[in-house]
């Protein structure tokens, strides 16, 4: 059995270790900067209609 650890998409940190309050209030404003499945640091672009994060293993993100 394989466990999958869950990461931060803000401070690529483990989601589980803290609350992550002040991570979960700047993402209601900024992108995502880390991949929450592999905790790799995303390729962002941000947009005037919006943002799009890339991760080279798992894909893309638009928000």
């Amino acid at each position: 059995m394989t466990t999958t650890e869950l990461w931060c998409d803000r401070c690529g940190e483990s989601a589980t270790a803290t609350a992550h309050t002040a991570c979960a209030s700047a993402r209601e404003l900024e992108p995502p900067r880390f991949c929450p499945r592999c905790r790799r640091r995303m390729k962002v672009q941000v947009l005037p209609v919006g943002w799009s994060a890339v991760c080279v293993e798992h894909g893309e993100v638009r928000g």
